[in-house]
């Protein structure tokens, strides 16, 4: 096996793209270098130089690096549709492509090899001053992730999923993304897939070591490398991997405890409710500020809550919520019902009841986004409800645990394991089950 080579889309359906090339480019066998802006224009795609003057044209426009060249995309988009959404400009290496999405808008996608993108997604996703058997087990799971992905799509089996039944006022609503909206690329930049933002946050140093040192490793399973998931905080119990996607069993993606000590899984809501009104003794529950400083990337510390969290709604801002996500008009808001719920205590199937229209909505992210203006942290969450004189809510009070879809490597639950002396080979154990290390390349 050779080492591949990704496509990593960095914005995508931009109106123009301003950046720079810090070092000479080949394009369209030209050298260029220097500020730049590329636009959409009469059917084609357009690059400019700082003066404005054209520099090429056609229906796509590639820049080759002459040696090892670099480029700076300015307002680059991070955390789309979370609720640490911002803009920030971002500097990358390898080749630079710009293709036409949709009309009047563009994509630009940077083509390099998987090791050096690896190198700033573990440090994209996490800081690079964490623990080092962290950083190497996050690099092994990326890898094994992003090149079973890839495999995935050589064969036509990746793939997401939408149902959607209606009958009368009652409804079934039942979603799961995975990568079935990029066409253009291989991956995305953010969260939807792996973050990546290059080399601006510090790639190089420790997270570039760590990805050296576990070079062509990836988790195997029965022979095959492993769709290997990762999430922030899995708030003391993983969850199974039909949860949140398509509805088959994944051995080495079922729920564990975050602990050395197992943890009973939620099989009612009793269970639910004790559960996440707890605050068990497990991995991803820290206090250790230092530790998570060296952790966590800065925009996700502003998120200090996410082992258990707390979010309350009036009535009437819930139903515009639920109105504007969900396109339905459930009119007066009667109640929040989960209905299947998995190990970890995440919601599966959600009835949302309304005094027009009542809808089951699942499975995990669509519940997370129908719930909140940008995303819920988790869909491991029980709902009290206050009502009014009269009987109708009043307000909705969401009791919730955990950061991310739970499947898979707790990120925060590894980098503790990996600070009390953990190797990177027990991280992994853990979270995946049955899963061996295997160097392909």
């Amino acid at each position: 096996m050779e080492e591949p080579r990704i496509r990593v889309g960095i914005c995508d359906g931009y109106p123009e793209i301003r950046g720079r090339l810090n070092a000479v480019y080949r394009a369209g066998g030209s050298p260029f270098t220097g500020e730049f802006v590329c636009r959409p224009l009469e059917g084609a795609v357009v690059l400019f130089d700082s003066f404005g003057r054209e520099v090429l044209r056609g229906a796509e426009i590639r820049l080759t690096a002459e040696r090892s060249g670099t480029f700076t995309l300015q307002e680059v988009t991070i955390g789309v549709r979370f609720h640490w959404e911002r803009r920030e400009g971002q500097t990358f290496p390898g080749d630079l492509a710009f293709l036409p999405a949709g009309t009047g808008l563009l994509a630009a996608v940077n083509e390099l090899p998987v090791e050096e993108y690896l190198a700033s997604v573990v440090s994209s996703e996490m800081s690079g001053e964490a623990p080092f058997a962290f950083l190497k087990a996050h690099a092994i799971t990326s890898r094994s992730w992003l090149v079973a992905m890839l495999e995935r799509r050589a064969s036509g089996r990746e793939k997401g999923g939408t149902r959607e039944t209606a009958t009368g006022r009652a409804g079934e609503v039942i979603r799961w993304y995975d990568r079935e909206d990029h066409t253009r690329f291989d991956v995305c930049a953010d969260d939807h897939c792996q973050r990546y933002q290059g080399i601006t946050g510090g790639a190089a140093g420790r997270a570039a070591e760590a990805v050296r040192e576990t070079r062509g490793v990836f988790l195997i399973h029965a022979g095959a490398i492993c769709d290997a998931r990762y999430h922030k905080a899995c708030g003391g119990l993983t969850e199974n991997f039909a949860t949140c996607w398509e509805e088959i069993e994944v051995p080495y993606l079922s729920h564990v405890s975050d602990s050395a000590m197992p943890q009973a899984p939620v099989r009612t809501e009793a269970d639910a409710e004790r559960w996440i009104l707890s605050r068990p003794d497990v991995s991803c529950r820290t206090n250790d500020q230092d530790l998570l400083r060296r952790i966590l990337p800065a925009f996700d510390r502003e998120t200090a809550d996410f082992f258990r969290w707390q979010v309350s709604y009036p009535r009437e801002e819930l139903e515009a919520i639920l109105r504007s996500k969900s396109g339905v008009d459930f009119g007066v808001l009667q109640g929040l019902v989960p209905l299947e719920r998995g190990p970890s205590g995440r919601v599966r199937l959600l009835r949302v009841e309304g005094s027009k229209a009542t809808v089951a909505v699942g499975k995990e992210l669509e519940i997370r986004r129908w719930l909140s203006p940008t995303h819920l942290y988790s869909s491991a969450f029980i709902v009290r409800t206050t009502r009014g004189p009269s009987g109708i809510p009043a307000r909705f009070t969401l009791y919730g645990a955990g950061w991310g879809h739970g499947v898979g490597l707790c990120q925060i639950g590894a980098a503790v394991m990996a600070e009390q002396g953990c190797s990177a080979e027990e991280i992994l154990r853990r979270y995946f089950r049955g899963a061996a290390l295997v160097k392909r390349y």
